[in-house]
């Protein structure tokens, strides 16, 4: 029988950091709220839990890497909203954000969520702000919370 890994929910204390965009703050502070009672839920106290406001999506990446680069932070969660307008703007930001964050996570080995709305119109937003689809940000947390304990748990399989 293989050994399998899954999250547990008694292996993901640390001290966390949320980086949030303050543009569509009616929308990302919704975020902030779920993915900071996720965090809280699971146990982490709030004074291990650090929060960045940055201006807007394109600034996500540089704040996260200054929390990773640290080397004191367990996991980043990243959380904004880019809704699409009359050009194609939107295309460009989300790709780099997605990019950066992506390439973030591997080069420190850290959990990096990535709670950015790319939606289509603002209502799209707002139903994945705590509306019909439930809370992106609640759901980023958790993911990273699942992400790091069995991180942990192969780390401690190989190195233990």
């Amino acid at each position: 029988m293989p050994q399998a890994f899954e999250s547990q929910k008694d292996n993901v204390d640390g001290k966390y950091a949320i980086v949030v965009s303050r543009y569509h703050k009616n929308i990302t502070g919704k975020l902030q709220e779920g993915a900071l009672q996720t965090l809280l839920g699971a146990g982490i106290s709030e004074d291990k839990i650090q929060v960045a406001w940055v201006p807007g999506a394109w600034e996500l990446p540089i704040v996260a890497k200054q929390f990773a680069e640290s080397g004191k932070f367990t996991a980043v969660i990243c959380l904004g909203a880019v809704i699409k307008g009359e050009t194609t703007h939107d295309l460009y930001i989300n790709t780099q954000v997605s990019n950066s964050l992506g390439s973030l996570s591997l080069e420190y080995n850290l959990p990096i969520g990535f709670g950015l709305l790319t939606c289509q119109s603002m209502e799209q937003a707002i139903n994945r702000a705590g509306g019909t689809v439930g809370n992106k940000g609640e759901e980023t947390a958790t993911a990273v919370l699942e992400t790091l304990s069995v991180m942990r748990q192969i780390s401690q399989a190989n190195n233990g």
